[in-house]
């Protein structure tokens, strides 16, 4: 694995697992009043391109990441938009 490889999984590692305590919160709780709808469906979908990209472009950072990512967004929104 070369540095650009490295620095690709150390921060797709980071920038996942930011989103661990939210979803872990929203499910456990169930309070997603502080959640914008907008906002987590917009980054959902952003987070889908991203996804769609690293398969294009073949970079198992950008592939992993993004597949944890959008599956952690959208628990979050699907909660969300079930307890409105």
């Amino acid at each position: 694995m070369n540095t650009t490889e490295l620095i690709g999984y150390f921060s797709a590692f980071l920038t996942t697992l930011a989103f661990v305590p939210q979803a872990h919160h929203s499910w456990k709780t169930r309070d997603l009043s502080g959640i914008s709808l907008p906002m987590y469906g917009l980054f959902s979908l952003g987070v889908l391109g991203w996804l769609i990209y690293g398969v294009l472009i073949s970079s198992w950072p950008l592939i992993v990441a993004n597949s944890i990512t959008l599956l952690l967004a959208c628990a979050v929104l699907c909660l969300k938009i079930k307890h409105k």
